[in-house]
């Protein structure tokens, strides 16, 4: 009598199993085992949330407000973002039909692709860009398609280079800027070339704002509000950087109200709402939170200016990241690639970096340092890389 076969089963999915796992987290892994590391590798405010945010949380709390909200965020909250993004970056959306309050502004990314892009449609990705663009890309069945941009023109993107990605498939364009990881920013004027071809070729644009508000030498623009551009773009952001509420898991996407019913349509069923509690501190974030915000940005201006400058005494360019809190040092003069760098200054000077080739296209051979910590440990972090460099120059 013969055995009945067994029929053996992957357990895990074809697109998981093909993704793979983020390349920030092996030096962090690595760093962890470690004493007296000092850390210019993580993307996130060394500031505490300021107070009267995290007792706003608290006295909801306190008020039992701890029930869930309306799938897409409390109103109040909803009303702040759509008057904040008026008044700061001219981007009017209808708190009732064109805002969503998200867990982070990763889930925002995720939902904005997951209900606009098909199976075998193309993303732009702008590279370097940040870790999770292209797997969420292909997590939801589209291809993701990589332009990398130049430090000859400081990471900025040209109306050439979109045009040239553009095939027949592509349905959308990934940007965020100011950018993680080389801090560059993009002027009105400079995005506006880009509103040509994509209208021309019937794009939608994703566009990742979460560092707006750390501009430092020019006001953002957002890409949303230059002419015929608002119905086209998706907006995303957050108040994990400029108001230091990282832990706090909480952001919101914007676009036109058929597309945000069918993010929400996601939103509900993987999410049901965000955090009540963290949507209260929020409210109060953007209610009287500009003089913190300021306070954050002057610092963050100050240790940019010197960072870039203690890059180039130790003998690494690097362009003056107009945003957000990362430096892009370049660091193809030493002969080694962007991960040897980083896994050689950690084992030899305990000093964190993140290798710029994790970020994609036109990353390799520079690293990204966060100047979101404090001056002596900057300080430090420096003369350790200078010590590093004078050991392996040639």
């Amino acid at each position: 009598m013969s055995t009945p076969s067994v029929r053996k089963t992957n357990r895990l999915s074809d697109a998981v199993q093909h993704i793979q796992p983020s390349g920030i987290r092996r030096f962090f892994d690595m760093a962890s085992t470690m004493d007296d590391v000092i850390s210019l590798g993580v993307g996130e405010p060394d500031f505490v949330t300021p107070w009267n945010v995290r007792e706003a949380s608290i006295d909801s709390m306190e008020r039992g407000y701890t029930a869930y909200t309306a799938n897409p965020g409390i109103p109040e909250l909803r009303q702040e973002i759509s008057k904040y993004l008026n008044e700061r970056f001219e981007t009017p959306y209808d708190p009732e039909r064109e805002i969503i309050v998200t867990a982070g502004a990763s889930e925002a990314i995720d939902i904005a692709v997951r209900s606009t892009v098909n199976p075998g449609e193309e993303v732009i990705i702008v590279e370097p860009g940040f870790v999770s663009y292209a797997p969420v890309v292909s997590l939801a069945g589209g291809t993701p398609v990589s332009i990398g941009t130049k430090k000859e023109n400081e990471f900025k993107l040209t109306k050439e280079e979109l045009e040239a990605a553009v095939t027949p498939n592509t349905k959308a364009v990934m940007i965020s800027f100011p950018n993680n990881p080389t801090g560059a920013v993009m002027t009105k004027e400079e995005l506006e070339p880009l509103v040509d071809v994509i209208e021309r070729h019937d794009l939608l644009v994703f566009s990742d704002e979460i560092y707006a508000e750390l501009s430092y030498d020019n006001e953002h623009c957002s890409l949303a509000a230059l002419p015929g551009m608002k119905d086209r773009t998706i907006l995303i952001s957050g108040f994990s950087k400029a108001f230091a509420m990282t832990g706090w898991r909480l952001g919101f996407v914007c676009a036109p109200a058929d597309i945000t019913a069918a993010m929400l349509k996601i939103h509900q069923y993987i999410l049901m709402c965000a955090s009540t509690p963290a949507q209260f501190g929020a409210l109060e974030a953007l209610r009287s939170g500009r003089d913190d915000v300021e306070r954050m940005i002057t610092s963050y201006k100050q240790r940019r200016n010197y960072i870039v400058k203690s890059f180039a005494e130790i003998g690494l360019s690097c362009h003056v990241p107009g945003g957000a809190f990362y430096a892009f040092p370049s660091i193809e003069s030493t002969g080694m690639n962007s991960e040897q760098f980083a896994e050689g200054l950690l084992k030899e000077e305990h000093v964190a970096v993140v290798p710029g080739g994790v970020f994609g296209e036109g990353g390799e051979g520079h690293i990204r340092c966060s100047y979101a910590t404090s001056m002596e440990s900057l300080e430090t972090a420096l003369d350790r890389m200078g010590r590093f460099l004078r050991r392996h120059s040639s």
